[in-house]
């Protein structure tokens, strides 16, 4: 299935609830949300409308709540949007896009090693 690539601000509440064992309230989100980042309450309850609208979250009414429950998987999005990414930034090469972040000193000795041991691995 294809996703829409979601603006940062929805990411941002799909990265919450994708980390959350359970469905949450938009009180939990809020809760979630980084220090410097606090969202008046109409923004999120903006943001989960859009979200639901575009078929990432379903939302259900327990009590006097709403509780959302992310229907996308974040491994599905993930990967359509690192594919995209790959394609469109990097014309599909892997190369590119590895040697974009060495050349710019964006990758750590821990982190290539890391990526070695992985590719190693396949």
């Amino acid at each position: 299935m294809e996703y829409k690539t979601l603006p940062n601000s929805e990411l941002e509440l799909m990265m919450i609830l994708w980390q959350a064992d359970a469905p949450m309230t938009r009180t939990e989100i809020e809760e979630k949300l980084p220090q410097k980042r606090k969202l008046s309450k109409t923004t999120v309850l903006s943001f989960l409308s859009r979200l639901e609208e575009k078929g990432f979250v379903r939302v259900e009414k327990e009590g006097r709540n709403n509780c959302y429950f992310p229907i996308v998987e974040e491994k599905d999005y993930l990967e359509q949007e690192s594919s995209s990414i790959l394609k469109r930034l990097y014309g599909s090469s892997v190369k590119k896009f590895v040697a974009a972040l060495y050349d710019g000193n964006r990758l750590s000795k821990d982190q290539i090693k890391e990526l070695k041991d992985y590719l190693d691995s396949l």
